[in-house]
C-alpha cells in the first residue's frame, strides 16, 4: 500500500501530481546500503571540535612542513575561546596579517574530545559521524597527510611515544606496522559510536599526500635512487650535469600536496596497494574478517582527481572487506559529470553540492531568487538522475569546512551564487572588503529554520556541519573553521574585524539554544518517521506567486503531511487529500487538522512550516 508524507511550502495555484519513485519497487534494484538511508549525518573538523587532553597538545614541532612554513616566530596553541580575528600577543611579534597567522593556529582539538562528547551528538538525534581527515599530518585540516597508516600523534594519549614507536617501521611493509596510543583511541572511539548504534566514516585523501610523508622526502633525499621515485609526478630532478632542478605536480600547483602518480587506471601500483593495505587496516583492524569493530565507510576526497578505474578496483576492494560500507564522494560538478561515479561499481553518493545550491538560489537568494516552479525542476532532476537507491543516500548538506557557514551565507545573500562554485569560493572568503562577517539577526535565522525543515524532510541523509545547529557562523575557509561553541566554555565577543579595526557592536559568542531546539526537533521527527527516510516523493503543489511548495512522502501504511513558506508573510493553501480523515501537526504542537472530502486548507507562517501525519 502506498504511504503518504505531504510536504508543502505554501499555498499551491499549481498541482504536480506525476508519481515517481515508488521505493518498494525499486529497493530489489538497490547497490546502496539500506542503512545510510535512514541516518543523519554529522560532519566533525577534529581539530576545532574539542580539546579534550592537553596533554597531547601540538608543539611548533608538530606543525613543521605545513603552510605558512614559519616555526622560528613565537608560537603557542591558541585559546580557544579568543576573539576569533583579535590577534594575539605571541602572533603579533610575527608583524603579519591575521590571514597568515589563522593558518598557523592550533586550538588542540582531539579524539578524546569527541568521546567526550559523543554523548551530545547523540542527544542531537545524530546517527552517522563524518570526520575531516584524522591521519598524521602537520596541517590544522591534514589534507596534507603524512602517513595513511596511523592517526595524528596529536590526536591520541602519547604523541612523543606513537612517534618512537613508529620510527621502527618499514612505512610501506604492513607486516611492520603497529597500533599507537593515537590509534587505538581511534578503535575506541569506533566502538563507542557503534555502542551508541550509530555509524563513523572517515576522510580517505588519495589523490595527494604532504611534504611530510616517508615516501615524499625519501624522494626528496634520494631523488632518482629513491624506492618511492614512481610514487608522485614528478617534473623534474636536481641534475647538475643538465642543470635541472627538482620539480614535482602539487595538487592544482600547492606544493604543500604532491600529487601522488597516475597512469592509465588511476593510482599507480605501489601507491595503490599502500591504499589498499590502509583500507584494509581501518574496515578490518582485527584482521578477523568481521568488520564491525572497523569504521562503516569512506568519504573520498578530491574524487575527481583520481581516474575512475582506481576506484572501480577500490570498491571492489571495499566490498569485499565489508559489502554494507557507504562510499560518497567529493565531486562539485554538473549531474552529468557525477553520473559516472554514481552507477554501483563506484561511489554510493556524493556530498550533496547541488542540493546546496538549489537551496541557496531558493532560500537565500532575494535579488537572484528562482521560483518554485524552477526549485521543484531542480529537484526532480536531482532525484531522477541516478540509479540504485543513490537518491536516498546523497549527504544533503548547506555548508561545510569548505564554504562559509550557512548563518553567514544567509547574512551575506546576494554576495554571489552558490552554484558558481570558482567564483563564489573568493567571494564568500573574509578577506572580500565586501563580506560581512557578523553575527546573524533573529530574521536570518528564521531562514536558516526554514531550510532545516525542508532539509530533514527531504529526499536524501540529512548532513549537519559541527556548530550550525548552535548558530556559528563564519566566511569560507579559514573562518568556517571555528573552535567549536560549548556551553562550559565562556567565550570573548567577537570584538575584531579582520583589518584589526574594532566594530561597532561587539557580537556575543554563545550557542543559541533556540536553534538547538529546532534542529533536535526536526531530527527527531526525521528518525521517528520512516516515510520521511525511505518514502516516495510526489510534488503535489507549486504557488511561484505564494513562493509555496508542497510534495508527499509515503511508505508502508505511514502518511505525513509537511508545508513550508518561503514567503515573509502569513499564507495559506489548499491541498487535495484524496482521503477524509485526521492529520496531526508534528511541528506545531500538535495541533489536529481536518480533512473535508478533499479538500485540505492550511494557513502557514512566513519563513515557516507544518509537519502534519495521518491519525
Amino acid at each position: 500500500m502506498k504511504k503518504i508524507i505531504l510536504i508543502i511550502f505554501g499555498m499551491s495555484t499549481f498541482l504536480f501530481s506525476q508519481k515517481e519513485n515508488n521505493s518498494m519497487s525499486k529497493i530489489k534494484d538497490d547497490f546502496v546500503p539500506e542503512w545510510a538511508k535512514k541516518v543523519v549525518w554529522y560532519q566533525i573538523f577534529p581539530e576545532r571540535f574539542r580539546n579534550g587532553d592537553t596533554s597531547n597538545d601540538p608543539t611548533v614541532k608538530d606543525i613543521e612542513g605545513s603552510y605558512p612554513h614559519d616555526v622560528t616566530s613565537p608560537w603557542q596553541v591558541h585559546p580557544w575561546t579568543s576573539d576569533w580575528y583579535k590577534l594575539q600577543p605571541y602572533e603579533k611579534e610575527n608583524v603579519k596579517d591575521i590571514w597568515f597567522n589563522l593558518q598557523r593556529r592550533r586550538y588542540g582539538g582531539d579524539l578524546k574530545g569527541i568521546i567526550d562528547k559523543l554523548d551530545y551528538i547523540q542527544n542531537l538525534g545524530i546517527t552517522a559521524i563524518y570526520l575531516n581527515p584524522i591521519f598524521e599530518a602537520p596541517s590544522l585540516h591534514k589534507y596534507d597527510g603524512a602517513t595513511y597508516h596511523h592517526v595524528d600523534p596529536n590526536f591520541g594519549l602519547d604523541p612523543e611515544g606513537d612517534r618512537k614507536l613508529i620510527a621502527k617501521e618499514t612505512p610501506d611493509d604492513p607486516s611492520t606496522w603497529v597500533w599507537t596510543s593515537a590509534d587505538k583511541l581511534f578503535l575506541e572511539l569506533i566502538k563507542q559510536v557503534h555502542q551508541r548504534r550509530m555509524y563513523i566514516i572517515i576522510d580517505g585523501v588519495f589523490n595527494h599526500m604532504g611534504l611530510n610523508s616517508w615516501a615524499f622526502k625519501d624522494v626528496v633525499e634520494n631523488q632518482q635512487n629513491s624506492k618511492y621515485k614512481d610514487w608522485f609526478e614528478i617534473k623534474s630532478w636536481d641534475d647538475p650535469e643538465t642543470g635541472t632542478k627538482f620539480a614535482y605536480e602539487g595538487w592544482f600547483g600547492v606544493k604543500e600536496l604532491p600529487e601522488i602518480n597516475e597512469d592509465e587506471n588511476g593510482i599507480v601500483d605501489a601507491p595503490k596497494k599502500y591504499i589498499f593495505d590502509i583500507t584494509k587496516r581501518w574496515m578490518d583492524p582485527n584482521g578477523d574478517g568481521n568488520p564491525e569493530d572497523g569504521i562503516d565507510g569512506w568519504r573520498l576526497d578530491v574524487a575527481f582527481c583520481v581516474k575512475h578505474q582506481f576506484w572501480k578496483d577500490w570498491r571492489k576492494h571495499i566490498n569485499s572487506i565489508n559489502p554494507k560500507a557507504y562510499l560518497t564522494a567529493e565531486v562539485i560538478d554538473p549531474i552529468e559529470v557525477i553520473k559516472p561515479y554514481l552507477e554501483g561499481d563506484e561511489f554510493d553518493a556524493v556530498m550533496n553540492y547541488n542540493f546546496a545550491f538549489a537551496c541557496a538560489d531558493y532560500f537565500i537568494a532575494d535579488k537572484t531568487r528562482i521560483n518554485t516552479s524552477k526549485f521543484d525542476n531542480l529537484l526532480r532532476e536531482l532525484r531522477n538522475a541516478f540509479p540504485g537507491g543513490v537518491e536516498y543516500v546523497q549527504q544533503n548538506l548547506f555548508d561545510s569546512h569548505d564554504t562559509n557557514r550557512l548563518l553567514s551565507h544567509i547574512v551575506n545573500r546576494d554576495l554571489g551564487k552558490f552554484r558558481d562554485w570558482g567564483k563564489y569560493y573568493d567571494v564568500s572568503r573574509a578577506g572580500n572588503p565586501k563580506y560581512n562577517t557578523r553575527k546573524p539577526n533573529d530574521y536570518e535565522i528564521s531562514i536558516a529554520k526554514l531550510m532545516i525543515i525542508f532539509q530533514m524532510t527531504y529526499v536524501g541523509a540529512p548532513m549537519v556541519y559541527y556548530g550550525d545547529e548552535i548558530g556559528m557562523w563564519g566566511a569560507n575557509d579559514p573562518d568556517c573553521r571555528k573552535p567549536m561553541v560549548w556551553d562550559d566554555l565562556k567565550y570573548e565577543d567577537e570584538v575584531y574585524l579582520p583589518n584589526q579595526s574594532i566594530k561597532n557592536q561587539p557580537d556575543k559568542v554563545e550557542a543559541n539554544n533556540d536553534l538547538l531546539e529546532h534542529y533536535k526537533k526536526l531530527i527527531s521527527i526525521r528518525n521517528e518517521n520512516l516515510a520521511l527516510q525511505l518514502g516516495d516523493f510526489e510534488t503535489v503543489l507549486v504557488d511561484n506567486e505564494k513562493e509555496l511548495y508542497a510534495f508527499t512522502r509515503g511508505y508502508n501504511n505511514e502518511k505525513l503531511l509537511v508545508v513550508i513558506n518561503n514567503s515573509n508573510t502569513r499564507q495559506s493553501a489548499e491541498i487535495n487529500i484524496p482521503t477524509d480523515t485526521k492529520w496531526v501537526d508534528l511541528l506545531n504542537e500538535n495541533t489536529e487538522h481536518s480533512v473535508t472530502k478533499t479538500n485540505f486548507k492550511v494557513s502557514v507562517n512566513a519563513k515557516w512550516g507544518l509537519i502534519l501525519k495521518k491519525q
